[in-house]
Formats: C-alpha cells, structure tokens, sequence
C-alpha cells in the first residue's frame, strides 16, 4: 500500500511539473515584444540661428565706413550684414589670396630656392620691399612675406616663377574663379597693383571658403610677425602683419588679408570667430587709413550684442504667444 502511495504522489509531481512548464510556455508565446522606441528627436541648436540674427539684431543699424561690406555667418552660409555686396571693385593686395591658392594647389615644392630679381620691382607704382635684389628666398618664405607682410616683390617672384610663367598664373588664377562661380571676378597680375584686379565682396566669401582646403593659410596669414631667411647671406630679414587685429587678443582670426590702392580704398577679408559664431568679413574701399579695423570693430560689438539681445527678445515672443 505504501508503494502505491508514492507511485501516486511521483505521478502528481510529474504531472504538476508538465502543467507548469507547459504554462511557462503558454505564458512567454502569449507575450508580444514591446515596440522598439521611437528615436529621440535631434536636440536643438545651442545656438542662434543666423536668420534670427538678421530679422531681430537690428544690421541695418550698423554704420560702417567701408563703401562694400559683407559679414557671413560661415556656419549656415547666410548674410548677415550686407552693402553693395555684388558691386565690383578693384580689391589690391586681396588678389595675393588667389595668387597663393593657385601655388599651393600647383603643388609646388616650398623648399624650393627662389632669386629676387629686377624683373619683380613694381613697375605700377615704385612700391619698395625689404627683399633686395639677388636676395634668394624659399617659396614657402616669399608666400609668407606675400600674404603676411603683403610685399609686392615676393608676390611677383611667386608669379614670375610658376610654371608658364605670370601669365600662365593669371590664367590660373581667371580660372580657379570661374570654377569657384566668382562671376564678377578678374585678375591680372600676382601682386594686386593692376587696378584691373577687381572682385565682389560676396565672390571673395568663394574664395575665402576655398583656402579653408589649404591649411597652410592660417600661418601664412594670421602670424604677428615672423623672419624670413636670405639664403645667399644667410642674414634673416623681419617682417611685421598688415592686419593690426592679429596682434590682438580680442580677435580669434583664422585668416587675414589687407590691401590698399588710391583706387581700392583700404580693404580687408578676415575669417574669424565673435561669440562662437564663424564669419567671413570683407571690406573694400574703406575710407581713412584706420576705418576697415574701425568697421571691423563695429562689425564685433554689434554682434556681441545682438547675441545676447535676440534670445531674450525671442524667449519674451514665445511667452506672450
């Protein structure tokens, strides 16, 4: 009898275990995945959008004394500020910007020794140089003295040197332009003096955005002031920026470029950064020897301010909405 009880009772813990795993499975066939969550929406700019700056920072009181002037917000490629944007003028010591893209992307050896000839001096206008003639620079050194210290020998070397000669580098440069659709753009010598160098300064945002390809720029652009080496003396030969600003702290400028003829007026492109917002900057035909640094520091204050009055402004129209 005792047998037959515990056969009984291993029957019932069989069964009971076959009941439950069979509810076990029962119960996860029954239970449906959960939906896949949904992505998180992309969170929102941190900061001001350009179109917000134009309709609530107030440009149009920004009086400048440049008589062509743009300022692009380089992030979302909108104008912030504009006069006469599409307005040729002959740009000067500007076109030294296009003479060095077309050497870089010639792909020419920088180490390379270069004489300073009397076939360089500026014929135009009787510009003097600190490179005499017979002085032997590397092409790195004379593309430094070019755009930083804007000397119209060094550009004229650069020219003079290139493969087919200046007017093979004008075409160059005449072609580079009209790849990068600066329509109202035309070059005619390597250093700027011929007024018949004449652009826009919506164009030259073009071109400022195409040297960002050539990291070099920023260097040969934006250092206070470097020595270059006179390979046949072995004496060093010290130059000084045109642009002011780079020797201040206040300005984060990634590059530079200044230039100046009677028909030109004072000019200036700089690429840099106000409040975290990157910008291209052109001036051209600025009056008075001092107004493009004048205008450039109006340009910052206003933008400052603008950066901090348009949140309010737009935080204060959503509540009352």
């Amino acid at each position: 009898m005792a047998a037959v009880k515990l056969t009984i009772l291993a029957a019932l813990v069989t069964l009971g275990g076959v009941a439950a795993a069979t509810f076990h499975l029962t119960s996860n066939a029954n239970v449906s995945e959960p939906p896949a969550a949904e992505p998180a929406p992309a969170p929102a700019p941190t900061y001001i959008r350009a179109a917000d700056i134009v309709q609530y920072g107030q440009p149009n009181r920004l009086f400048l004394q440049s008589a062509v002037a743009i300022v692009m917000d380089d992030r979302e490629g909108v104008v912030l500020y504009g006069r006469n944007v599409d307005r040729p003028r002959p740009i000067a010591s500007l076109t030294k910007l296009m003479t060095a893209l077309v050497t870089l992307e010639a792909g020419l050896p920088l180490d390379e020794p270069i004489e300073i000839t009397r076939e360089d001096r500026d014929r135009l206008r009787g510009t003097r140089s600190r490179l005499n003639f017979g002085a032997v620079l590397t092409r790195y050194d004379l593309l430094r003295a070019a755009l930083g210290a804007s000397d119209n020998r060094a550009a004229a070397a650069l020219g003079r040197t290139y493969p087919g000669g200046l007017e093979a580098m004008v075409q160059a440069m005449n072609a580079k332009a009209g790849q990068l659709g600066m329509t109202h753009t035309r070059y005619a010598d390597s250093s700027g003096l011929d007024n018949s160098n004449v652009s826009t300064a919506r164009d030259l945002t073009l071109l400022v955005a195409e040297t960002q390809k050539q990291p070099l720029f920023h260097v040969l652009t934006t250092t206070p002031e470097f020595r270059v080496t006179n390979l046949a003396t072995g004496r060093e030969i010290a130059f000084f920026n045109t642009n002011r600003l780079v020797r201040r702290e206040s300005w984060d400028i990634a590059l530079s470029k200044t230039g100046y003829t009677a028909a030109a007026g004072n000019c200036l492109i700089m690429q840099t950064t106000i409040d975290s917002r990157p910008l291209t900057i052109v001036l051209l035909d600025s009056w008075g020897k001092f107004s493009r640094y004048g205008d450039a520091g109006r340009i910052q204050r206003w933008l400052q301010s603008a950066e901090r009055r348009v949140p309010r402004l737009l935080s204060a129209r959503a509540s009352a909405s």
